[in-house]
């Protein structure tokens, strides 16, 4: 249900493509729910990073009865409290999030994929920055070979490539 897009965004990258899974509600509730599991009751917010952390955030907000707190691409928030700029592995890019979660909330962090762990790190780093408390990181696929599990240090991956 995941598909290997090669040469998207750009030519060398081979993208993974979750729009099959998401469209698939025995799937998604699957692995949202083994997304959150290892971390239950230990979170009072869930931060997902854009654009398709966003997603199985949303839905693992739900499932949990916290809110949601979206971590957005610069430019995209009307007062953004907080901003971090890292590096992609084809580019470098900055993060922004508003400042609605009270100092010491605990978080957990989600995006879709673990590739070279720069936008993880910088996600970290932003939550740090507004007060909040990370206490658990999920990502529903690590591309192993990209090693970002170095740079982030403990994530939950449902699934994992080499």
């Amino acid at each position: 249900m995941i598909r290997s897009i090669p040469d998207y965004p750009e030519p060398g990258v081979l993208f993974r493509d979750i729009t099959p899974l998401l469209a698939d509600a025995a799937a998604l509730r699957t692995v949202v729910e083994a997304m959150i599991a290892p971390f239950e009751g230990r979170f009072d917010v869930v931060a997902g990073v854009e654009a398709r952390g966003f997603l199985l955030a949303g839905a693992a907000a739900i499932a949990a009865g916290v809110g949601l707190v979206p971590i957005r691409k610069q430019g995209k928030l009307p007062r953004p409290a907080a901003a971090v700029s890292y590096d992609l592995e084809y580019g470098s890019a900055t993060i922004e999030a508003h400042d609605d979660m009270p100092v010491g909330c605990r978080v957990l962090l989600l995006d879709d994929v673990l590739a070279t762990g720069g936008t993880l790190r910088a996600a970290h780093e932003l939550v740090d920055r507004l007060g909040a408390r990370v206490v658990g990181t999920a990502v529903l696929m690590e591309l192993e070979a990209l090693g970002g599990r170095a740079l982030v240090g403990d994530v939950h991956a449902v699934f994992r490539v080499s």
